[in-house]
């Protein structure tokens, strides 16, 4: 994480909680050993930088000595432009993020990413009382004012503050997969995608996330397993109940029954597969458990009266949040 001197505190600490917190709940589960992050704050000199709130965080290092990072981010806050105007950042950054795996910012850390010209004919956001700023600034930009955050390529930029939040859990999600990522914005307390904005066509899984040990451990190996068969039988068995108490207490703790929580759950991973992969129509159906692009068709027109190459189409291209 990149910051400075007047950075949002929030913009720093939010992010690197995420991946702190998913490393710590990787090794807790026996998933990883030792961190499957590394996090550290960088900044221009090592030392402490005065944040806005006039807390001091410690960079460890200054930024020109990191030769390799897997993800890059840019805090946002009242001093971006101050660091928009320091032309050593700027071309380290230029030349960085092609070494980088992924490079994001957060609030108007885009400003500064905008002023290195990394955001030339991209679509990308930002606070939103900034969006005319970065419209002026990198006037090539497509900006998406109303998205969470952006996703192009490599380049990852979100709106304000909190959404830096958001952001980070889809990386984690794009690096552990959905149940990891629900996991972690569980034990934050946070939606795994929190509503509103196109890309919110879900069913909202992490709403849904009951309390129960035994259904949430369920429901973590459900969304690892849409492909299979995923019967009331079957669910019952891996819940070791009869299938009679196994449907009580599903939908008295969830509100709904296994059957419909589970097609909600197919549906909202054929969305995302559809909005950032690759995959053809039919592989889509077959990893989601549809059997057929027939049948995911069928059940795209119903929930959202488009098919799935149409809702791809209209949606893929901004990898909005």
């Amino acid at each position: 994480m990149l910051g400075y001197r007047d950075a949002q505190i929030l913009d720093i600490t939010g992010p690197l909680e995420v991946f702190s917190r998913t490393s710590r709940w990787l090794r807790d589960k026996g998933l990883h050993r030792g961190d499957a992050y590394t996090i550290e704050l960088v900044a221009e000199r090592d030392g402490p930088i005065v944040t806005s709130s006039g807390l001091q965080l410690f960079a460890t290092r200054p930024y020109r000595r990191v030769a390799k990072a897997d993800t890059l981010l840019i805090a946002g806050g009242i001093g971006c432009r101050e660091a928009m105007a320091d032309r050593a950042l700027l071309q380290w950054l230029r030349d960085f993020a092609p070494k980088a795996s992924r490079v994001g910012s957060v609030c108007t850390g885009s400003l500064i990413l905008a002023r290195a010209g990394l955001l030339e004919n991209r679509p990308a956001t930002t606070h939103w009382g900034y969006v005319g700023e970065l419209r002026r600034v990198s006037p090539s930009t497509d900006v998406q004012p109303d998205a969470i955050y952006v996703r192009d390529g490599n380049i990852y930029t979100s709106a304000g503050v909190t959404a830096g939040i958001d952001m980070a859990l889809a990386m984690v999600e794009e690096d552990w997969g959905q149940p990891i990522a629900l996991a972690v914005a569980q034990e934050l307390v946070m939606f795994l995608k929190r509503p509103g904005g196109q890309s919110q066509f879900s069913s909202h899984l992490a709403a849904q996330f009951c309390e129960d040990d035994k259904l949430r451990e369920l429901q973590l190996w459900i969304l690892a397993h849409l492909e299979s068969d995923l019967s009331i039988a079957i669910l019952a068995e891996r819940a070791a109940m009869s299938e009679r108490n196994f449907a009580r207490r599903f939908a008295e703790s969830l509100g709904t029954t296994p059957a419909r929580y589970v097609a909600s759950a197919r549906f909202d991973a054929a969305r995302r597969k559809l909005e950032e992969g690759d995959l053809r129509i039919s592989q889509v159906a077959q990893h989601c458990g549809f059997g057929s692009a027939e049948s995911l068709r069928r059940t795209f027109v119903a929930e959202l009266g488009v098919s799935p190459r149409d809702y791809r189409e209209r949606f893929r291209s901004t990898r909005q949040g």
